[in-house]
């Protein structure tokens, strides 16, 4: 077992990564000119600055330490969720995206209220802001937090999460969405040489695949599991995944603000495109080494902790502090997303609704505040997530409750022009009591079916509801509704352009790519 502790040379790499991200921050805080600027980076950020923020925002809470652990706890199988986060993102790309920045909204309960009315609106919000504080800022905090106390293993864990929530909270709190998007970037770069290190040492210290498979049951080297498996069964691949993957990419405001900042439909489509591209490699270089550390590390107490001692153990002096420096930064970029989000969110979808006479620099400041006060939220909230058995089944677990109602709200709304705006305010009512009593009840079933059953059952309602009361005038909704003639009349244009500019055929590319990836490791 490694000794978890850092060389001085280590410690400065990590101190002047910090007071960089810190300076870019602040800088482009003092840029910011109103609430455009300072909530969606002035809807100015281009395709590659998109899908980079979008893969370093999703990575840092799930991947790093929630999937390594889990490939070494229970197997391959998590990578479930990263491939099927490539469809839902193509999927998006294609259908959903040019409703939403035709739009023009800040954020996406506005859209519901554009396609319903307000009630949608406010619940949905609310819901978000409880879901970026419970888990996606206390996830990335708590992985940030078990890191730091590795290395220094006398500070308690809450104090760890509190230093890590300090300090994402104040270049976030200064800068907004840019200083954000800016440092996800080069965190982003960080984060994949650390990976894609970390990798190729693990496999040569365990000199060869063979040895994985010696240690490793067949089935944990497999996609897919039988219909019974406790963790991730096909059934739960194929009926919640996608829920949960649609709501989480496409719903949930910490990720589809990168989108909302796009300059235009292109950028955006581009920019998701290659979020899901960079999804595939994480089997290699952050799924793989879970299984390898089965080799390394056979007797580790807990699997949240197998990524910090594969770096502690394989990293020379010197690498150890920049990738250190690159992991911190992964959590963090998913620390900094959700406060920027909720900030947002309280500020635009609350405040300048019960304010519409503040200003835009009020509205700012106000918006400052509110990040401030969800980071100290979640850091006290954090702490407790280590009464789950490992990181990601926390997170995932939560979401299957969260996401049905969401999604099949967006999808009727989307796709069928009947959906009512009473219908979706108590669909969002009902899914939450049957939430409380499942949660609550001694039901034996797998949390992906469940989220399966609450889909259904919300889209049940939403259809039955629907049909009972008046239908919406069509010229309000039409701008949120998607077309089968646009459609055609964008298969024209594209015809003008080279292949690798045309986005569908990418999207194709991807998807061939992924089903690819699918088949040799199922």
């Amino acid at each position: 077992m490694p000794h978890y502790t850092l060389a001085q040379t280590d410690l400065i790499i990590i101190l002047v990564y910090f007071c960089i991200v810190l300076a870019i921050g602040i800088k482009v805080g003092t840029e910011a000119k109103g609430t455009e600027d300072y909530f969606l980076a002035g809807r100015s950020m281009t395709w590659p600055f998109v899908g980079i923020s979008l893969f370093a925002s999703n990575i840092s809470s799930t991947t790093l330490v929630g999937l390594s652990g889990d490939a070494y706890a229970t197997g391959i199988s998590v990578f479930n969720y990263e491939w099927m986060a490539a469809v839902v993102l193509v999927f998006y790309a294609v259908f959903f995206l040019p409703m939403v920045l035709q739009a023009k909204v800040y954020t996406m309960p506005e859209f519901l209220q554009r396609r319903y009315d307000a009630r949608s609106r406010y619940f949905f919000s609310g819901l978000t802001l409880v879901g970026n504080i419970l888990i996606d800022t206390a996830g990335a905090l708590y992985a940030g937090g078990i890191l730091l106390k590795m290395i220094f293993p006398d500070i308690p864990l809450w104090q760890s999460i509190l230093v890590l929530a300090l300090l994402a909270g104040a270049y976030t709190v200064a800068g907004g969405l840019k200083a954000v998007i800016y440092t996800d970037a080069i965190q982003t770069i960080l984060i994949l040489i650390g990976a894609i290190v970390v990798s190729m040492l693990a496999y040569r210290k365990i000199d060869g695949w063979q040895a994985v498979t010696a240690v490793t049951p067949e089935n944990m080297l497999s996609l897919i599991q039988p219909a019974d498996d406790t963790t991730l069964p096909w059934t739960g691949l194929v009926l919640g995944v996608p829920i949960l993957g649609f709501y989480f990419w496409c719903t949930n405001q910490f990720m589809a603000q990168r989108i909302l900042s796009a300059k235009n439909i292109q950028h955006g489509r581009y920019g998701t495109l290659l979020a899901a591209l960079l999804k595939l490699p994480v089997l290699f270089i952050m799924v793989l080494p879970g299984s390898m550390a089965r080799v390394l590390y056979p007797d580790l107490p807990n699997p949240d902790q197998v990524y910090p001692t594969l770096l502690f153990d394989l990293l020379p002096t010197g690498l150890l502090g920049l990738v250190v420096a690159g992991t911190l930064a992964a959590l963090m970029s998913s620390i900094d997303s959700t406060l920027n989000s909720a900030s947002t969110l309280v500020t635009m979808d609350f405040i300048r609704q019960i304010r519409p006479q503040w200003s835009d620099r009020t509205l700012m400041w106000t918006g400052r505040l509110t990040a401030f006060i969800f980071m100290v939220l979640a850091a006290a909230w954090a702490p407790y997530i280590e009464n789950f058995s490992s990181l990601f089944q926390y997170l995932q677990n939560i979401l299957a409750y969260i996401a049905p109602p969401v999604v099949a709200v967006f999808i009727l709304g989307i796709f069928w022009r009947g959906a009512t705006a009473t219908a979706a305010f108590y669909t969002f009512i009902v899914s939450l009591g049957i939430s409380f009593y499942l949660i609550i009840s001694p039901i034996d079933m797998h949390f992906l079916h469940v989220a399966f059953m609450l889909f259904v059952i919300c889209m049940i309602i939403m259809f039955t509801i629907s049909m009972l009361t008046e239908a919406p005038k069509l010229p309000r909704i039409a701008p949120y509704l998607w077309k089968i003639r646009r459609f055609q009349e964008e298969s024209v244009e594209l015809k003008f352009l080279p292949w690798y500019q045309n986005y569908r055929i990418l999207a194709a590319l991807l998807l061939v790519l992924t089903i690819t990836l699918v088949i040799v490791w199922r």
